[in-house]
């Protein structure tokens, strides 16, 4: 009995901490956020988020490697999202139709975020911040390179439906490159547009049915990647392109 109460007590402190540890991450990144919006990026000291969350700087440096992690933590799923796709899906989907499923849907919920005053913030100070941009473009070639993995680890599985590339590692790259790629440009885009006043969500329902034939497109040609155990496979080349590429 005595064991066992000292077990639950113990059991309960390592709760209570958990819990502490995470209202102050919490609080730590909602009052950073809000000067974040109220005064820019560039603006915001981290000792003025330390102050205005009642900790000391280190306690903001214990939750969040630099200002930029703080910045962006919460608001970019799309880093591990499209590996999670590719790692998630069911055993009867192929790699490639689970990330243009997750892609299609990602592109159409980012566009219609921005009908939410939030979120227009969270773009105006990204473009203002030559610092977030920079780090932004990191935290895409981090989606790039995890998916990269997702996918080589997918085409590893001999029993993985769908075609698999001779070379994986190279067919990997270059999807996870073109088909982010293209994905970004189609959210991208659309800024500038719901600044001059379209509307988000008539945007996201146009960018999405583009996402959806575009990477569709990227899907029906992946055979051209395929390797021997599908030679029969019709890639949309004539013959005679097919010998020479």
């Amino acid at each position: 009995m005595t064991f066992g109460t000292y077990g639950e007590t113990v059991s309960h402190l390592l709760d209570r901490r958990a819990r502490k540890k995470a209202q102050t991450r919490e609080q730590i990144r909602s009052i950073a956020h809000r000067l974040f919006a109220e005064r820019g990026f560039d603006n915001v000291p981290i000792a003025d988020i330390a102050r205005e969350a009642d900790v000391a700087v280190q306690t903001v440096f214990n939750h969040f490697a630099t200002k930029e992690d703080l910045f962006f933590d919460g608001r970019v799923p799309w880093v591990d999202g499209p590996a999670a796709a590719v790692r998630a899906r069911g055993a009867s989907v192929p790699p490639l139709t689970a990330l243009r499923g997750y892609l299609v849907e990602l592109v159409g919920s980012l566009v219609a975020s921005m009908a939410t005053a939030e979120r227009r913030c969270y773009v105006a100070t990204v473009e203002a911040s030559e610092t977030l941009r920079a780090h932004e473009r990191e935290l895409v070639f981090e989606a790039e390179r995890r998916l990269t993995v997702a996918l080589t680890e997918a085409w590893s599985d001999a029993a993985a439906p769908g075609p698999r590339p001779a070379d994986p590692a190279i067919a990997a790259a270059l999807i996870a490159a073109v088909w982010l790629s293209a994905a970004r440009v189609l959210v991208v885009e659309q800024r500038p547009r719901v600044g001059a006043g379209a509307r988000p969500q008539e945007l996201a329902a146009h960018v999405e049915s583009i996402a959806a034939a575009v990477l569709g497109k990227f899907e029906a040609t992946a055979a051209l990647t395929a390797g021997p155990s599908a030679p029969d496979q019709h890639t949309g080349w004539p013959p005679a392109a097919q010998r020479a590429g």
